[in-house]
């Protein structure tokens, strides 16, 4: 059968092109299952936890018998009581030891089995003892995985449950139970209560106080995506240059793995239809890259529908998020910060050791996309740039001087009068409300998280095959002007560009609004006063 890139549920080594999880999974094993750790793989979704599990599970059968439960199989009305769910537990339980133990151990399920089966209510003291006396006899340590916990985690039962779960560990050495505890989700244990009360006082205390920290990384490098990129080379015969390929497809997704495998199983199954491609554009290229980028952000996914649904239902989130992005605002990391905390576990920022920034460049210009739609409709510049888009573009062409003009004059005309508070906090916004709707459809924009600060953006812009580099940045005097100048000179070399764009929000009374064009060695740049 013909490999394929999946984003549709585990992904298999011997169905889907996928990056290598064998160095991932001896860390797990060395690390943590071998020295009896108890703990939590919490990512966002889509991270390629269920797979990592269901790997891990074949990469130990040899050494343990690995019991891999997914909650998502217990219905919501089983863990309302204690009664429906020790009963459903121990059924699923039976039946993932039944496909996990050799055929000799499976009458150790007899009492387990009798036990879900019988008419008596039971308890989880009960259903403890029984898995106590299993682990007891059986021929190797018994690992647990629990996929989905979310799904239990609003529930006082599934509270109980790791409460059982902690007794037992703490008296593993008198009382046999898992060697190995490991539940998976995208809410962190102690933020279970913030998962179904956002906007209720938040409890912190949580019986999982004994789970080992859990920090390995689990998205892609760039060699990773090569090697992944290799085997579809050699069994494609397909033209590219699998390390730029990878360290494109990385720069836009950090390596998040649905986005890493989105964009190629975009390449590889739709653009070969597509009308440009068709006509001889190199598929396996940055130009392929882009198109593919823009097709998921065109997309409804799961992914970035909870991404909208979490900025929604915690307004402090949305709030830090665009302060961060349209602002500049450097939020330093701080673990006990709910807000930031929050925007990490959902796997929305990152923390650089400096400041959290969000984790990839999709994510980024989906939430640019989010905030400034809000405004869209409302916007005086976006009406404008509607009305004029035709004369920006000629013979397919994004005349960016004429836009970088017509900005200036219309940001004059409209929001000259607003004080320099107000276009310090606001003008860069302004710009892309201006700029979306004259290169939607065609186009599409990032911004250069390295570069973004309080003084200082650039928004890389692609356009038909064309790149531009434009530097947005608030006035702090000539000197510092000429500072940015050099920069943005500097910057281009590495687009490859001779060209490029800076746009200055200037509150001097005497400045001179307008465009002017300046060389910086053998650099061209278009200087857009406002």
């Amino acid at each position: 059968m013909t490999r394929y890139f999946n984003t549709e549920g585990i992904c298999k080594p011997t169905e889907h092109y996928m990056v290598s999880l064998d160095e991932r999974l001896e860390q797990m094993r060395k690390l943590y299952v071998d020295r009896g750790k108890y703990f939590v793989i919490n990512r966002g979704r889509q991270f390629g936890k269920t797979t990592t599990l269901i790997s891990l599970a074949e990469y130990l059968k040899k050494d343990y018998i690995a019991i891999f439960l997914d909650f998502q199989g217990i219905g919501s009305e089983e863990f309302a009581q204690a009664d429906t769910f020790v009963r459903a537990f121990a059924d699923e339980f039976a039946l993932a030891f039944a496909e996990s133990a050799e055929d000799k151990e499976q009458e150790l399920l007899k009492p387990l089995e009798k036990f879900a089966q019988r008419e008596a209510k039971g308890s989880l003291r009960e259903l403890f003892l029984l898995l106590s006396g299993l682990c007891k006899v059986a021929e190797k340590p018994i690992v647990l995985m629990i996929d989905e916990v979310d799904n239990a985690s609003n529930n006082q039962v599934f509270i109980d449950f790791l409460a059982q779960l902690r007794k037992y560990y703490l008296a593993r050495d008198r009382r046999p139970i898992f060697h190995s505890v490991i539940l998976a989700g995208v809410y962190d244990i102690k933020n279970l209560k913030q998962k179904i009360r956002p906007d209720s006082e938040h409890q912190y205390n949580s019986p999982w106080n004994i789970a080992a920290d859990f920090d390995l990384d689990m998205s892609f490098s760039k060699e990773q995506i090569a090697v992944m990129l290799d085997e579809y080379k050699a069994e494609h015969n397909a033209e590219m240059d699998v390390a730029a390929v990878a360290d494109e497809i990385f720069q836009y997704t950090s390596g998040y793995p649905f986005l890493v495998s989105a964009i190629c199983k975009i390449m590889d199954e739709k653009l070969p239809y597509s009308e440009d491609f068709v006509k001889g554009k190199k598929i396996w290229t940055k130009e392929g890259i882009e198109a593919a980028v823009k097709i998921i952000l065109n997309s409804k996914t799961t992914l970035f529908d909870s991404m909208i649904k979490h900025v929604t239902e915690y307004p402090d989130l949305k709030q830090m998020l665009y302060a961060m992005l349209f602002q500049g605002e450097r939020v330093g990391y701080n673990q006990y910060n709910h807000t930031i905390e929050l925007a990490c576990m959902f796997g929305y920022v990152v923390d650089n050791r400096i400041n959290i920034q969000v984790s990839n460049r999709i994510f980024e210009i989906c939430l640019y996309n989010l905030f400034l739609s809000e405004d869209e409709l409302s916007s005086a510049m976006s009406k404008i740039a509607k009305q004029d888009k035709s004369q920006f573009i000629l013979d397919g062409k994004l005349n960016m001087e004429w836009v970088l003009r017509k900005f200036v004059e219309y940001f004059h005309d409209i929001y000259g009068e607003n004080d320099d508070k107000f276009v310090e906090d606001y003008g860069r916004k302004f710009f892309l409300l201006y700029l979306r709707p004259i290169i939607n459809g065609i186009g599409n924009y990032y911004i250069e998280a390295q570069t973004r600060d309080a003084k200082r953006t650039d928004v890389v812009i692609d356009y038909a095959g064309e790149q531009f580099v434009i530097e947005m940045k608030i006035w702090h005097g000539n000197e510092y002007n000429e500072h940015g100048e050099q920069q943005l000179a500097d910057y281009l070399d590495y687009f490859h560009q001779t060209k490029g764009y800076l746009l200055s929000f200037n509150f001097n009374k005497k400045k001179e609004i307008g465009l002017n064009t300046i060389m910086i060695g053998e650099k061209i740049i278009v200087e857009a006063v406002v």
